[in-house]
């Protein structure tokens, strides 16, 4: 089970810190209207990507860190609509055909 949050209009300086720890795809100018934050087992990350690509015109980074063991942590930034319901897919796991039982 994945562990979500939602920040929205985050401030520049949470945006920096994402910036820092992430592969993000945006210029340290970029402020969205929201981030969705979603931490859990990579394998959960990488099907939440999905989810939120497929979802809405959101852009997705991984965000790294360790504290104790590898964190897993995806940052979905855009519209605030277009996040809430990536955040609403992920959680309710109803992103399409992912499982393949």
């Amino acid at each position: 089970m994945a562990d979500i949050k939602i920040i929205r209009n985050p401030a520049p300086g949470t945006m920096a810190i994402i910036n820092q720890r992430s592969g993000a795809r945006w210029d340290k100018d970029f402020l969205p209207s929201a981030v969705g934050l979603v931490q859990g087992k990579m394998i959960e990350m990488v099907v939440a990507s999905d989810v939120a690509e497929k979802t809405a015109g959101v852009i997705v980074s991984d965000v790294r860190g360790s504290c104790p063991q590898n964190m897993v942590m995806l940052a979905i930034a855009g519209e605030t609509a277009e996040v809430v319901e990536c955040l609403r897919k992920i959680r309710d796991d109803k992103g399409g055909a992912h499982d393949c039982l």
